[in-house]
């Protein structure tokens, strides 16, 4: 068979690549090459006996035995502990647990938690050449009496069509695995906000938000959470007062209907198809080279016919997308080979996520601007707008974002905003149900002032106490600065003052984060590292402010990370 001879020819260069290494039994061993490999929980068992079968034929390396353990893992379980490692978290995934350790051999769902961590700063984390060892289609799963009054399996869906129906159809119940959590929800997300944005800028960010609110009310936080809404009873009543349509991999859908549940599950393929779960086998940097060489000799054994009739029993595609012997397919499923899905924008993951994260996650927040003298310098990638209206206008976008559940409140600062007070409250922390039209109101009265200072430290201070006062456990409490200088009050406090403090107030069980933004080139980051390294939140540069909206955005989405 073809793949048969292709594995055999991979096998052949490794052999001549990594000299020493055979397949063949061997009177001893002069120690013992241990891999680990954490294996999403779907592809673990295929991988574990495909391994145990390789294992079993005495492979050495360089003389040695090799002994492989594959245990299931969750991919984001995974990815927090790679970030963890490198002191660094990824949004919506959090602080890792203390039991997950980083593999030797890591097989996500999908490049796109590799992608993730590259995105935050790990290009070392995680290695470029991640070769597919399966495939799942992302397919819209629907109860098939649901999916046939779309014209299931004989008509061909859009995802034009299908976000026309999520934000019209008050009927179509919609639902999704948290994007951030689960490769499949990330996929349809990414597949929903394209025909989106296809509509224009104005409409199409409307369009997603309104979206990304349907999914939202569907959310579930596991898989098993959301396929437990699907109807139990085929009754009319049940069919329309139960889950109808969420982005899942086709595997999810086979799963599902290998239980016999009362109604089936429709994997439903629409056009254009997303980013499919492509299983790449990423082998992990800082392991030994002798444990490298041995995990890329245990690539080459998942390929071949065997490995793929293993992968279709587990309801899994080939990394070429054919099916092997025993998979079962639905009416109207794709079986040949398909091309292997060009990666996703990283600009436009991070946009997506980052988006969700602030449309679905309720917060209480202040948010404090800049209007010091030098926020009126024009900004000339931004048609010589000044740096205050780019600001505005991003804190306008972001509001349209958040529903009526967000509580906001906005204040300005410079050298005597408010009389002897060197910040303003212009409209105090409210929810948006009330206030939205003070807000946007207050917006339009954000003016930079002639000759203003920076008094960072002694706004942040105030700033600080007036989110302490009445802190919501229910939301995550923030404040989002923007700034684009430097503290220049000679009279306020010191940057050790400040953060001095800081620490005689915080209440770990009250957290709130600070999202300091910098915009322009003028900013000290150091600064204001200081002050978000003692607070909890992070620190984000706009070195062109034209830029601020997506990185507002990206800051909006670090609230995630953290506690409540």
């Amino acid at each position: 068979m073809r793949t048969v001879a292709a594995a055999a020819a991979v096998l052949a260069v490794i052999a001549a690549s990594w000299g020493g290494y055979r397949l063949f039994a061997a009177p001893s061993c002069s120690g013992t090459v241990r891999l680990t490999v954490a294996a999403t929980q779907e592809i673990a068992p295929v991988v574990k006996s495909t391994a145990s079968q390789w294992v079993d034929t005495k492979p050495r390396f360089n003389g040695k035995c090799v002994a492989v353990d594959v245990v299931a893992a969750d991919s984001g379980d995974v990815a927090a502990a790679v970030a963890g490692q490198h002191n660094s978290v990824l949004g919506g995934i959090g602080q890792a647990s203390g039991k997950m350790k980083v593999p030797d051999v890591w097989i996500p769902d999908s490049s796109l938690w590799l992608q993730r961590l590259r995105a935050t700063g790990g290009q070392d984390w995680v290695p470029a050449d991640t070769p597919s060892v399966g495939r799942s289609p992302v397919v819209v799963a629907m109860p098939q009496p649901v999916a046939a009054t779309l014209g299931w399996p004989d008509k061909k869906l859009t995802w034009a069509d299908l976000l026309s129906k999520v934000t019209a159809d008050a009927k179509l119940r919609t639902g999704i695995v948290d994007p951030s959590r689960d490769a499949s929800g990330t996929s349809g997300l990414l597949a929903l906000a394209a025909a989106a944005n296809a509509a224009g800028d104005a409409t199409g960010q409307a369009a997603t938000v309104a979206a990304l609110r349907a999914l939202a009310t569907g959310k579930a936080t596991l898989r098993d959470e959301l396929v437990a809404r699907f109807p139990r009873a085929t009754d009319a009543a049940s069919l329309t007062s139960s889950l109808s349509a969420a982005p899942l991999s086709e595997q999810a859908v086979i799963a599902y209907n290998r239980t016999q549940p009362p109604v089936p599950l429709a994997p439903v393929f629409v056009d254009p198809a997303p980013l499919p779960l492509d299983y790449p086998f990423a082998v992990m940097p800082g392991i030994s080279g002798d444990q490298a060489g041995a995990a890329r000799a245990l690539m080459v054994t998942l390929a071949g016919d065997a490995y793929r009739d293993k992968l279709a029993k587990a309801g899994i595609r080939a990394a070429d997308g054919s099916a092997g012997g025993g998979f079962t397919a639905a009416k109207g499923t794709p079986l040949t080979p398909s091309p292997a899905a060009k990666p996703v924008d990283p600009a436009v993951l991070d946009r997506v996520l980052s988006t969700w994260s602030a449309v679905t996650l309720p917060g209480r927040m202040l948010t404090v601007i800049d209007i010091s003298g030098s926020m009126a310098e024009p900004v000339p990638t931004a048609g010589g707008a000044s740096k205050e209206q780019v600001t505005v206008e991003a804190a306008r976008k972001g509001l349209a974002l958040c529903d009526d559940s967000w509580a906001i409140g906005l204040w300005d600062f410079t050298n005597q905003a408010d009389g002897a007070n060197d910040f303003k409250e212009v409209v105090p922390i409210g929810l948006l149900a009330n206030s939205r039209q003070d807000l946007a109101n207050g917006l339009g009265t954000i003016q930079p002032k002639l000759n203003g200072g920076t008094p960072l430290y002694n706004t942040m201070l105030a700033a600080y106490k007036a989110v302490q006062n009445n802190w919501d456990p229910s939301r995550v409490n923030s404040i989002v600065l923007f700034t684009d200088g430097q503290n220049d009050d000679p009279q306020g406090l010191t940057l050790d003052q400040l953060t001095t403090e800081l620490k005689k107030i915080m209440d770990p069980n009250r957290p709130i984060q600070v999202i300091a933004i910098g915009i322009g080139n003028q900013v000290s980051e150091k600064e204001l590292q200081t002050i978000t390294n003692t607070t909890g939140g992070g620190t984000f540069l706009a070195p062109d402010p034209a830029k601020i909206g997506d990185i507002f955005l990206k800051a909006i989405a670090l609230r995630s990370a953290g506690t409540r």
